[in-house]
């Protein structure tokens, strides 16, 4: 890729007390495209987030920003350079409604008093332009499905314009159609030429919107592998660390039941079964 990256990571590192999180993590991010990461538990995902959001400070490594080093200290560091990040628990009030949730902490106000008229407008428009579909913006956000709970909170998350938009699993514990409503936003921020970072342990969801796929394994980069040219079996053996897993012999013996050449290993036990019956049949 030749364009200068939004976001760059360069040898970060994150240590708590004995336990190294994040070891030398490489890992750019580009403007109109979606890099989803990937790893197993304790793969150090949430640390990376958490060390980009500005909860966690970096021990080693810097953060670039349109390439130049900057120290993200707290989450306002993060922010103000255009990077926002929408938590897997959403951290929505549910007894406020939809518009009182965008602007929570950022009202607009006009002369002293909040400005409803003002806030209600943009929040329509902005769920307009995004293609929201919630009964009405006056309702408790405590009302409304997971799916329309999730797309809210990342409607929040570009009141402040952002560059960057950080999803820690959005789609988790959410129906097809709500997944789907999920992914199709995802999609939208990405035609807007916003970078997106997702991360999930749904492989499907990944490789339907993801353009590159970031794969961390105990707390180090274990490859970096564009969508469109890359097998499921080759990311889920990287996520393991094993060639051979659940995936890679189930993949083998599908091709198998439809008549196609059995695996190396299994054509030399066929051979083997075959020596051994002939020397019965000589005996």
């Amino acid at each position: 890729m030749t364009t200068a990256p939004l976001l760059a990571l360069r040898g970060v590192s994150k240590r708590f007390g004995a336990v190294q999180a994040l070891s030398d993590i490489d890992l750019e991010i580009h403007a109109g495209r979606v890099t989803a990461l990937v790893g197993d538990n304790g793969a150090g995902k949430s640390t990376l987030v958490k060390t980009i959001a500005g909860v966690y400070t970096a021990d080693a490594g810097t953060i670039e920003w349109k390439g130049r080093a900057h120290r993200i200290a707290r989450p306002q560091d993060s922010q103000d350079l255009g990077i926002a990040t929408v938590y897997q628990d959403l951290a929505l009030c549910d007894n406020l409604d939809v518009v009182a949730n965008l602007y929570l902490g950022r009202e607009t106000r006009s002369l002293g008093v909040l400005d409803e008229v003002a806030m209600e407008a943009r929040c329509r428009e902005l769920l307009d332009s995004l293609s929201i579909r919630i009964p009405s913006v006056r309702i408790p956000v405590a009302s409304l499905s997971g799916g329309q709970r999730q797309v809210v909170a990342i409607a929040r998350a570009l009141i402040g314009e952002p560059e960057v938009v950080v999803l820690d699993e959005p789609t988790a514990a959410l129906g097809v159609e709500q997944t789907a409503q999920v992914l199709d936003l995802v999609e939208l921020l990405r035609r807007r030429g916003l970078a997106v970072v997702l991360i999930s342990h749904n492989m499907a969801d990944v490789r339907a919107v993801a353009d590159e796929v970031a794969v961390l394994r105990l707390g180090r980069n274990n490859g970096i592998f564009p969508v469109a040219e890359t097998s499921h079996e080759e990311i889920v053996a990287a996520i393991t660390g094993a060639a051979d897993n659940a995936v890679t012999r189930r993949s083998a013996r599908t091709l198998t039941k439809d008549g196609a050449a059995p695996s190396t290993d299994a054509a030399a036990d066929d051979d083997r079964n075959r020596t051994t019956e002939a020397g019965e049949e000589t005996a």
